[in-house]
């Protein structure tokens, strides 16, 4: 998820009542929530992002590591900078910013493993991706219950109890509304497999997964060896499944294409990469090929933030 609604999470979880454990409990909270998201430092590199991220810091040995080193930044922070002010104001309680520091970490990857964009949960052991396939990677409903039950426990009204009530019900909503997502989820993946079977397609591999906004619609992106196809789920309310009647073709095996995916770069696109194609380009000065994702493209291969630029031929 974005970073927006991680940050919502900890300041929903904080308001809930635990940021009464330890003074810096809530912003212990935030940052923990975020903390996972430190691997946005590969963009200052020559590695490929999209190869790096949602690794290291999102498995088991960052879930242990993140929340001591928070807590200890915590410490230190209260030690040296916040208990120096006059009146001190009350130090914090080690365990407990640890406590929260766990929580808000493991929250993140909770929330990452809801979408299609995926998340390595077991890395450094496996490089495995996994997918809820979920929510969207931005989702304005999530956000928007957070937010709300965040904002009205920060603006106090009506009381301590009443915000903290309110930022319960909050959580309480975003996780029936996770839970609902995730459900409807696998209930369309019945329908469509169903739908490709028919179809004659019933070994294909496939995907089922949300659009932006509207959670009683689908998107569905099928495997057929040499080309992709797009598809439809609405739910009326149970699931109906429909081609889209486009797609794209995947090109993999031009030569071309395995040049390209041959390159350092490639090899990095396709680690992270789960429907990849290829848009070859020829002209007099060479020969271009443009990787994708068709879970973040057009038909074209040439639009969508994913998109890889690999000029593999020179010019003869």
């Amino acid at each position: 998820m974005d970073n927006l609604c991680h940050g919502l999470a900890g300041l929903a979880m904080g308001h809930a009542g635990l940021k009464r454990r330890t003074p810096l409990a809530l912003t212990t909270l935030v940052l923990a929530a975020n903390a996972p998201d430190i691997d946005i430092v590969v963009v200052a590199t020559e590695t490929l992002a999209v190869y790096f991220r949602r690794g290291w810091t999102h498995g088991p040995p960052a879930m242990l590591v993140l929340p001591i080193a928070l807590t200890a930044l915590v410490v230190a922070f209260d030690r040296f900078v916040r208990q120096r002010r006059t009146p001190a104001p009350p130090p914090v309680v080690p365990r407990e910013v640890l406590f929260v520091a766990a929580l808000g970490t493991w929250s993140h990857p909770l929330l990452d493993y809801m979408n299609s964009y995926g998340i390595r949960l077991l890395m450094p052991l496996s490089g495995q991706w996994f997918y809820g396939d979920a929510l969207y990677i931005v989702d304005p409903w999530l956000t928007l219950l957070l937010g709300i039950g965040a904002w009205v426990a920060w603006k106090g009204r009506g009381g301590a109890e009443r915000g903290r009530r309110v930022a319960r019900i909050a959580l309480i909503a975003a996780t029936l509304y996770v839970g609902g997502m995730y459900a409807s989820n696998l209930w369309a993946r019945t329908a469509v497999a169903e739908g490709l079977a028919r179809a004659g397609r019933g070994d294909a591999r496939f995907m089922v997964t949300p659009v932006a906004v509207n959670p009683f619609r689908r998107e569905v992106l099928a495997d057929l060896g040499d080309r992709y196809e797009k598809g439809v789920v609405t739910f009326t309310p149970w699931p109906q499944f429909r081609p889209a009647g486009y797609g794209v073709d995947v090109h993999a095996d031009d030569p071309a294409a395995r040049a390209a995916a041959a390159t350092a770069l490639g090899r990095q696109y396709l680690t992270w990469s789960r429907f990849p194609f290829y848009v070859i380009e020829r002209s007099v000065e060479g020969t271009v090929v443009y990787l994708n994702d068709a879970r973040y493209s057009g038909p074209s291969g040439r639009d969508g933030w994913a998109g890889l630029r690999i000029p593999v031929v020179p010019a003869r």
